[in-house]
Protein backbone atom coordinates (compact mmCIF):
# COMPACT_ATOMS: atom_id res chain seq x y z
CA UNK A 1 0.00 0.00 0.00
CA UNK A 2 1.08 3.56 -0.68
CA UNK A 3 1.83 6.19 2.30
CA UNK A 4 -1.08 7.76 4.69
CA UNK A 5 -1.18 11.36 5.10
CA UNK A 6 -1.36 12.78 8.33
CA UNK A 7 -2.64 16.17 8.65
CA UNK A 8 -2.28 18.48 12.11
CA UNK A 9 -3.53 22.01 12.88
CA UNK A 10 -1.81 24.23 15.42
CA UNK A 11 -2.02 27.92 15.91
CA UNK A 12 -0.42 30.58 17.65
CA UNK A 13 -0.37 34.66 17.70
CA UNK A 14 2.58 36.49 17.33
CA UNK A 15 3.86 40.40 16.95
CA UNK A 16 5.61 41.52 13.74
CA UNK A 17 6.45 44.44 11.94
CA UNK A 18 8.01 44.97 8.53
CA UNK A 19 10.62 47.50 8.93
CA UNK A 20 14.46 47.24 8.28
CA UNK A 21 16.05 49.97 10.35
CA UNK A 22 19.24 50.35 7.87
CA UNK A 23 16.36 51.47 5.71
CA UNK A 24 14.98 55.58 5.41
CA UNK A 25 11.12 56.09 5.61
CA UNK A 26 10.70 56.33 2.24
CA UNK A 27 13.00 53.18 1.08
CA UNK A 28 10.93 50.84 3.88
CA UNK A 29 7.53 52.29 2.53
CA UNK A 30 8.84 51.83 -1.39
CA UNK A 31 9.62 48.37 -0.22
CA UNK A 32 7.20 47.14 2.36
CA UNK A 33 3.89 49.34 1.23
CA UNK A 34 0.84 49.82 3.39
CA UNK A 35 2.37 47.44 5.84
CA UNK A 36 5.98 49.76 6.87
CA UNK A 37 5.90 50.41 10.21
CA UNK A 38 8.02 51.00 12.49
CA UNK A 39 5.25 49.15 15.26
CA UNK A 40 4.54 45.73 14.98
CA UNK A 41 1.38 44.27 14.39
CA UNK A 42 -0.15 40.84 15.47
CA UNK A 43 -1.95 38.14 13.45
CA UNK A 44 -3.65 34.57 15.09
CA UNK A 45 -1.61 32.10 12.51
CA UNK A 46 -3.12 28.86 11.59
CA UNK A 47 -0.22 26.27 10.61
CA UNK A 48 -1.10 22.80 8.71
CA UNK A 49 1.43 20.19 8.54
CA UNK A 50 1.10 17.15 6.46
CA UNK A 51 3.68 14.32 7.67
CA UNK A 52 3.50 11.20 5.58
CA UNK A 53 4.74 7.69 6.27
CA UNK A 54 3.83 3.84 6.49
CA UNK A 55 1.23 2.40 8.54
CA UNK A 56 3.05 0.66 11.82
CA UNK A 57 -0.33 -2.13 11.67
CA UNK A 58 0.43 -3.14 15.23
CA UNK A 59 -0.75 0.24 16.26
CA UNK A 60 -2.94 0.85 13.54
CA UNK A 61 -0.85 4.39 13.03
CA UNK A 62 1.55 6.43 10.80
CA UNK A 63 2.61 8.36 13.56
CA UNK A 64 0.91 8.88 17.09
CA UNK A 65 -0.68 12.06 17.29
CA UNK A 66 0.57 12.97 20.30
CA UNK A 67 4.38 13.32 19.25
CA UNK A 68 3.08 15.33 16.41
CA UNK A 69 1.40 17.78 18.96
CA UNK A 70 4.38 17.69 21.22
CA UNK A 71 7.16 18.83 18.28
CA UNK A 72 4.74 21.20 17.34
CA UNK A 73 4.28 22.79 20.48
CA UNK A 74 7.93 22.68 21.46
CA UNK A 75 9.55 23.96 18.46
CA UNK A 76 6.78 26.51 17.00
CA UNK A 77 3.91 27.40 19.87
CA UNK A 78 6.36 27.70 22.61
CA UNK A 79 8.72 30.04 20.24
CA UNK A 80 5.82 31.95 18.64
CA UNK A 81 3.07 32.05 20.87
CA UNK A 82 2.74 35.74 22.49
CA UNK A 83 5.80 36.87 20.79
CA UNK A 84 7.46 39.93 18.65
CA UNK A 85 8.49 37.31 16.16
CA UNK A 86 11.58 40.75 14.73
CA UNK A 87 12.80 40.87 18.63
CA UNK A 88 12.14 37.21 20.46
CA UNK A 89 12.98 34.69 17.57
CA UNK A 90 16.83 34.50 17.49
CA UNK A 91 16.89 32.40 13.75
CA UNK A 92 14.62 35.08 12.27
CA UNK A 93 16.24 37.64 13.43
CA UNK A 94 17.18 40.36 10.72
CA UNK A 95 14.39 38.38 8.32
CA UNK A 96 11.58 39.86 7.17
CA UNK A 97 8.66 38.25 9.22
CA UNK A 98 6.90 37.43 6.31
CA UNK A 99 4.74 34.02 4.88
CA UNK A 100 7.93 32.98 2.90
CA UNK A 101 10.34 33.21 5.47
CA UNK A 102 8.30 31.62 8.30
CA UNK A 103 7.64 28.60 6.08
CA UNK A 104 10.91 28.33 5.04
CA UNK A 105 11.79 28.05 9.10
CA UNK A 106 8.94 25.58 10.03
CA UNK A 107 10.16 23.06 6.83
CA UNK A 108 13.59 23.65 8.95
CA UNK A 109 12.88 22.70 12.27
CA UNK A 110 9.89 19.89 11.38
CA UNK A 111 12.60 17.75 9.48
CA UNK A 112 13.16 15.67 11.82
CA UNK A 113 10.15 13.41 12.58
CA UNK A 114 9.64 10.37 14.74
CA UNK A 115 8.24 6.65 13.58
CA UNK A 116 9.72 7.32 10.08
CA UNK A 117 7.29 10.07 9.72
CA UNK A 118 8.15 12.68 6.74
CA UNK A 119 7.09 16.06 6.44
CA UNK A 120 5.52 16.50 3.46
CA UNK A 121 3.76 20.03 2.66
CA UNK A 122 2.73 23.24 5.30
CA UNK A 123 0.44 25.64 5.00
CA UNK A 124 0.38 29.14 6.98
CA UNK A 125 -2.81 31.40 7.18
CA UNK A 126 -1.67 35.19 8.26
CA UNK A 127 -5.31 36.54 7.82
CA UNK A 128 -8.58 34.78 6.39
CA UNK A 129 -7.46 36.50 3.34
CA UNK A 130 -3.64 35.17 3.53
CA UNK A 131 -1.94 31.83 3.41
CA UNK A 132 1.25 30.56 2.17
CA UNK A 133 1.90 27.19 1.07
CA UNK A 134 5.23 24.95 1.28
CA UNK A 135 5.39 21.26 -0.53
CA UNK A 136 8.91 19.51 0.17
CA UNK A 137 8.26 17.33 -3.58
CA UNK A 138 8.47 20.48 -5.38
CA UNK A 139 10.47 22.59 -2.65
CA UNK A 140 8.10 25.48 -4.04
CA UNK A 141 6.63 27.71 -1.65
CA UNK A 142 3.41 29.67 -2.90
CA UNK A 143 1.16 32.99 -1.97
CA UNK A 144 -2.42 32.81 -1.62
CA UNK A 145 -4.81 35.73 -1.69
CA UNK A 146 -8.35 35.75 -1.29
CA UNK A 147 -11.00 38.47 -2.66
CA UNK A 148 -14.66 38.46 -3.00
CA UNK A 149 -16.62 39.96 -5.93
CA UNK A 150 -20.77 39.96 -6.15
CA UNK A 151 -22.05 38.86 -9.82
CA UNK A 152 -24.70 37.65 -11.38
CA UNK A 153 -25.69 35.33 -14.26
CA UNK A 154 -27.96 33.22 -16.16
CA UNK A 155 -26.64 29.95 -18.16
CA UNK A 156 -28.29 29.48 -20.98
CA UNK A 157 -26.56 27.55 -24.05
CA UNK A 158 -27.50 28.82 -27.55
CA UNK A 159 -26.87 25.18 -29.06
CA UNK A 160 -29.48 23.78 -26.70
CA UNK A 161 -33.40 23.96 -27.45
CA UNK A 162 -35.14 25.86 -24.54
CA UNK A 163 -36.23 21.93 -23.35
CA UNK A 164 -32.47 21.59 -23.01
CA UNK A 165 -31.09 24.06 -21.41
CA UNK A 166 -34.51 23.72 -18.95
CA UNK A 167 -33.59 20.24 -18.30
CA UNK A 168 -30.17 20.47 -17.89
CA UNK A 169 -30.06 23.83 -16.00
CA UNK A 170 -33.20 23.81 -14.00
CA UNK A 171 -33.54 26.88 -11.85
CA UNK A 172 -30.51 28.59 -13.18
CA UNK A 173 -31.87 28.95 -16.29
CA UNK A 174 -34.01 31.59 -14.68
CA UNK A 175 -34.32 34.64 -17.63
CA UNK A 176 -33.73 36.79 -14.63
CA UNK A 177 -30.72 35.22 -13.81
CA UNK A 178 -29.57 35.11 -10.14
CA UNK A 179 -26.25 36.23 -8.33
CA UNK A 180 -23.26 35.33 -5.87
CA UNK A 181 -21.45 36.24 -3.95
CA UNK A 182 -18.18 34.83 -5.32
CA UNK A 183 -14.73 33.86 -3.86
CA UNK A 184 -11.33 34.00 -5.68
CA UNK A 185 -8.58 32.56 -4.75
CA UNK A 186 -5.56 33.77 -6.57
CA UNK A 187 -2.32 31.54 -6.02
CA UNK A 188 1.30 33.07 -7.08
CA UNK A 189 5.01 31.48 -6.86
CA UNK A 190 8.11 32.97 -7.95
CA UNK A 191 12.14 33.79 -6.69
CA UNK A 192 11.23 35.84 -3.31
CA UNK A 193 13.66 39.08 -3.16
CA UNK A 194 16.93 39.00 -1.58
CA UNK A 195 16.08 41.82 0.96
CA UNK A 196 12.77 40.89 1.99
CA UNK A 197 12.26 37.08 1.13
CA UNK A 198 8.82 37.89 -0.57
CA UNK A 199 7.83 36.39 -3.53
CA UNK A 200 5.64 39.68 -4.55
CA UNK A 201 4.23 42.83 -2.46
CA UNK A 202 0.94 42.42 -1.64
CA UNK A 203 0.06 45.57 -2.99
CA UNK A 204 1.04 44.89 -5.79
CA UNK A 205 -0.19 41.45 -6.78
CA UNK A 206 -4.17 43.18 -5.01
CA UNK A 207 -3.74 46.34 -7.34
CA UNK A 208 -3.47 43.77 -10.71
CA UNK A 209 -5.89 41.44 -9.78
CA UNK A 210 -8.45 44.60 -8.79
CA UNK A 211 -7.47 46.03 -11.95
CA UNK A 212 -7.60 43.00 -14.37
CA UNK A 213 -10.57 41.02 -12.72
CA UNK A 214 -12.57 41.68 -9.26
CA UNK A 215 -13.04 45.65 -10.36
CA UNK A 216 -14.35 44.45 -13.78
CA UNK A 217 -16.65 41.33 -12.30
CA UNK A 218 -17.87 42.72 -9.15
CA UNK A 219 -21.30 43.99 -9.43
CA UNK A 220 -21.69 43.06 -13.03
CA UNK A 221 -24.05 40.58 -15.51
CA UNK A 222 -21.30 37.76 -16.34
CA UNK A 223 -23.10 37.38 -19.71
CA UNK A 224 -23.47 40.85 -21.31
CA UNK A 225 -21.19 43.06 -19.15
CA UNK A 226 -17.51 41.24 -19.16
CA UNK A 227 -16.33 41.40 -22.30
CA UNK A 228 -14.52 37.56 -22.46
CA UNK A 229 -17.96 35.72 -21.21
CA UNK A 230 -20.17 37.30 -23.59
CA UNK A 231 -21.62 34.62 -25.90
CA UNK A 232 -20.17 31.86 -23.54
CA UNK A 233 -21.99 29.81 -20.75
CA UNK A 234 -21.01 31.50 -17.73
CA UNK A 235 -20.51 28.50 -15.77
CA UNK A 236 -17.95 28.72 -12.50
CA UNK A 237 -16.06 26.40 -14.81
CA UNK A 238 -15.92 29.07 -17.69
CA UNK A 239 -15.68 31.97 -15.56
CA UNK A 240 -12.31 30.57 -13.69
CA UNK A 241 -10.87 29.35 -17.01
CA UNK A 242 -11.76 33.30 -17.84
CA UNK A 243 -10.33 34.42 -14.70
CA UNK A 244 -7.04 32.67 -15.12
CA UNK A 245 -6.09 33.46 -18.43
CA UNK A 246 -6.86 36.94 -17.77
CA UNK A 247 -4.25 36.99 -14.99
CA UNK A 248 -2.00 34.59 -16.41
CA UNK A 249 1.55 36.59 -17.60
CA UNK A 250 0.17 39.94 -16.00
CA UNK A 251 1.16 39.16 -12.14
CA UNK A 252 4.35 40.53 -10.57
CA UNK A 253 4.80 36.54 -10.02
CA UNK A 254 3.90 33.24 -11.69
CA UNK A 255 0.28 32.59 -11.20
CA UNK A 256 -0.35 29.01 -10.12
CA UNK A 257 -3.84 28.38 -9.45
CA UNK A 258 -7.02 30.26 -9.46
CA UNK A 259 -9.73 28.70 -7.46
CA UNK A 260 -13.49 30.14 -7.65
CA UNK A 261 -16.05 28.94 -4.53
CA UNK A 262 -19.39 30.12 -6.17
CA UNK A 263 -21.26 28.92 -2.89
CA UNK A 264 -20.07 27.37 0.13
CA UNK A 265 -20.75 23.92 -1.17
CA UNK A 266 -18.86 24.53 -4.53
CA UNK A 267 -15.33 25.48 -5.49
CA UNK A 268 -13.76 25.28 -9.25
CA UNK A 269 -9.83 25.28 -9.79
CA UNK A 270 -7.72 26.00 -12.67
CA UNK A 271 -4.19 25.08 -12.04
CA UNK A 272 -1.13 25.76 -14.51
Amino acid sequence: MGRVILDRQTSFSSGHRYWDPALSDAENRALYGRWASQFNHGHNYVLRAAVAGEVDYKTGMVVNIKDIDAILIERIRVRFDQKSINDEVPELAGKTPCLENLLAHFADVLTELPAGAELTSLKLEETPLLYGEWHKETDMTTLTRIYEFAASHRLHSDALSAAENEELFSKCWNPEGHGHNYLLEVTVSGRPDERTGMITSIDDLDKRVHELVVDRYDHKNLNRDVPELVGKVPTSEVVSEEIFAQLDGNLPAQLERVRLHETARSSFEVVR
